[in-house]
């Protein structure tokens, strides 16, 4: 473990800013771990940035390039430190290689200056509700927890609670686990939750995509553990690479080794091949089958953490889900409402679709694409939607095209605002219908991100008359 002081008198960029508080969480940490100089640079103006600026103008030791990139900025500098979002081959970071800049990320200077002990989240769907679970029950049984990158929880701004007798819960996103290649670090208790095909637009391909996902393991040592899903094709071959011991997970039946499943309605768990009961999942809130894995997963990160039994059905059973992941928002004249704006794939629109299978729905999605598959999706939604109220993008065009060959052009409406997807809806609803946001597609182009999409829907459901 390396101290912040590392930092100290360095001249550092930071590229890109953003809007989500991430950057400037990193700049903030920077700035009071001593750094001489941040230029913060982004492609975005200052009347674009305010929102971030303004959280910064204490600091007086930062430089703002705004609106271009210069190229002095990445090769006359001690390090930059990237945004999440920007890819490694990016012309930039290439030519601060090129002259020899280190190029770091919040996750790596995390996993270098942090001295607790970290329990790392990844997967395609479910990490957010995996690892605030994780928080949840650790929590419960009096453990200091801090939790890193965990929906809109920033990650260097949290450095500073991690103590060594706190546990770390990071959520940790492909890009996030990118750097942790060259640093040779994985969490000392990793959970792997599914593989499914995303970020094509960033990846290209999806061996780039996994090959990223699998650095949430493949640094740990002969000690760690890696919790991962034996339902999941990817996710079963990708742990058998894994250099520790491996807990696996099934929400559909029996298990391969050691881990946990469920039963009759009943979380079983093996251990050194004996099994038991955990507890019986009556009294668990959450909605969906889906939901069930995360359960599992969490519970097994928590029993490998030394948690005893009792402490996580004590957690489970109080928890109350997370703000735009099937999270009802109200009932109104018989009609109920769920927020699912974070289903931002079509496997994860098809699991909300799947937990309310037993009712009319009216769905709202659609929007950006990101190079994926919107064929399973837009059958479902010919068999089993109302309706479907599609914001416009590139997602929403390949599924147009799909229910058009199906036959179902009479059943989908395209909309360029949550108020006319709103009106839309109030239009068709009837008593027992749901209406559910569950885009299965990016956010861009309507909205600034999948939380702005997600408060808008809940904002504007809690106004209705």
């Amino acid at each position: 473990m390396q101290n912040p002081s590392f930092l100290k008198n360095k001249r550092i960029t930071v590229f890109g800013l953003g809007l989500n508080m991430g950057g400037v969480g990193t700049v903030a940490f920077l700035a009071e771990a001593g750094a001489r100089e941040i230029i913060v640079t982004d492609i975005k103006k200052k009347s674009e940035l305010a929102a971030s600026l303004e959280k910064l103008k204490k600091y007086k030791n930062i430089t703002y390039v705004l609106g271009q990139y210069r190229p002095e900025d990445f090769t006359r500098v001690d390090m930059v430190v990237k945004n999440p979002g920007i890819s490694w081959k990016n012309e930039y970071i290439l030519l601060a290689k090129k002259h020899k800049v280190p190029v770091e990320m919040d996750s790596s200077l995390f996993f270098r200056f942090c001295p607790a002990p970290i329990i790392g989240v990844t997967g395609t769907k479910g990490k957010t509700t995996t690892a605030s679970l994780i928080a949840h029950i650790l929590e419960r049984a009096g453990k200091k927890v801090v939790r890193a990158g965990i929906s809109q929880v920033g990650v260097l701004s949290q450095l500073s609670k991690a103590t060594a007798d706190a546990v770390v819960v990071f959520e940790l996103s492909s890009w996030r686990l990118s750097p942790l290649q060259d640093l040779k670090k994985s969490p000392h208790i990793a959970v792997f939750t599914n593989f499914y095909p995303d970020h094509l637009n960033y990846y290209k391909t999806l061996e780039a995509y996994l090959e990223d996902k699998k650095n949430i393991f493949r640094f740990q040592k002969g000690k760690d553990i890696l919790v991962a899903n034996a339902d999941n094709p990817a996710v079963r071959e990708a742990a058998e690479e894994a250099p520790g011991s491996v807990l696996w997970f099934s929400a559909g039946g029996s298990i391969p080794g050691s881990g946990a499943w469920i039963e009759n309605n009943v979380l079983f768990v093996r251990e050194a091949d004996h099994d038991k009961v955990l507890f019986p999942l009556e009294k668990i809130s959450l909605t969906g089958e889906h939901n069930r894995g995360n359960v599992l997963a969490a519970a097994l990160a928590c029993l490998a953490y030394g948690l005893k039994p009792k402490m996580i059905r004590e957690g489970v059973e109080t928890f109350a889900g997370v703000p735009h992941r099937l999270e009802f928002v109200r009932e109104k004249d018989q009609v109920r409402y769920y927020n699912d704006s974070a289903a931002t794939i079509p496997e994860a629109a098809l699991s909300a679709l799947k937990a309310f299978a037993g009712s009319p729905v009216i769905f709202v999605g659609g929007g950006s694409d990101k190079e994926l598959d919107f064929e399973a999706l837009a059958i479902a939604l010919s068999k089993q939607a109302k309706k479907a109220i599609l914001f416009a993008g590139g997602g929403t065009d390949k599924l147009e095209k799909i229910l058009a060959r199906l036959g179902a052009q009479e059943k989908y409406v395209v909309v360029r605002s949550m108020a006319e997807a709103l009106a839309e809806a109030e239009a068709a609803k009837a008593p027992g219908d749901v209406v559910l946001l569950s885009p299965g597609a990016a956010s861009f182009g309507v909205f600034s991100n999948e939380f702005d999409r997600g408060d808008q829907f809940r904002n504007q459901v809690k106004a209705l008359l």
